[in-house]
């Protein structure tokens, strides 16, 4: 069984909350954060199935909790909260995506969506835990290669974009609390998300990787683990790219 590591402050042990953590990216991040011996609280607009992993994981010894979650609710996110004894890590996970669209065809409804939840969701949940948040903590946001740009997403480039300017924000404000805030990159991960690709479109896209797959959730997990940990405390205001190296380009053919 994994024992939770312990905040020296409080005295409870290290608490941490992943949004959007009943599957794919979130899941893994949750279950790595778990096995780093932090206790995990899992939340999800899907609460029923955040409630299933999270058992599942607590099978494993691992101290694990779901939990139904609308990021974009803030009584929601602060009753959550004020469950919790402090919260030192926040990992903003929870994001939506679309198929492509032209620009020229995206209406405002669409880019209010995601805006909605890829920026106000993630800011609504970061505010409020910074202000459970001791010396020490650790706030972690999951933006996006594609906010370096892309055709047919300027919605979805638009949404990420902002979360990282953001987070730059947000750590020159923190810093002075101890507090540091970052952003993990992903490329090309293996999640629902591609389920709107036709195979054909996924094998295009991934032969356009380095490393000509997507990636798995758990390359992501592991770098929100080096960000959430200790020993990234020098690690402030940064985006951390976990996508093969293609956001430095690609080489010609």
């Amino acid at each position: 069984m994994t024992m939770a590591t312990e905040n020296s402050a409080s005295g409870h042990a290290r608490c941490a909350v992943v949004t959007g953590a009943a599957r794919g990216i979130g899941l893994a991040i949750a279950e790595q954060l778990a096995r780093d011996g932090l206790s995990v609280v899992a939340t999800d607009r899907d609460g029923e199935l955040a409630h299933a992993e999270a058992e599942r994981l607590r099978a494993q010894g691992l101290a694990v909790q779901g939990a139904a979650l609308d990021v974009q609710d803030r009584a929601a996110v602060r009753a959550l909260f004020a469950t919790l004894p402090a919260i030192d890590v926040v990992v903003n996970n929870a994001g939506i995506a679309s198929t492509m669209i032209p620009f020229r065809e995206l209406d405002a409804d669409r880019l209010r969506s995601m805006m909605g939840v890829n920026l106000l969701g993630s800011f609504i949940v970061a505010q409020e835990a910074v202000r459970r948040m001791p010396e020490g903590g650790r706030v972690v946001q999951i933006a996006s290669r594609g906010y370096l740009g892309g055709a047919g997403a300027a919605h979805y480039v638009a949404s990420k974009a902002a979360v990282v300017g953001m987070v730059r924000a947000m750590a020159i404000e923190l810093r002075w609390r101890g507090i540091t805030v970052n952003a993990v990159a992903p490329g090309m991960v293996d999640t629902r998300m591609l389920e709107g690709y036709t195979p054909e479109m996924r094998r295009a896209l991934e032969q356009r990787e380095p490393a000509g797959a997507a990636a798995s959730p758990q390359t992501i997990a592991d770098a929100v683990s080096f960000l959430a940990s200790p020993r990234a405390g020098q690690c402030n205001g940064q985006v951390l790219f976990v996508d093969g190296g293609k956001s430095v380009g690609m080489p010609p053919l």
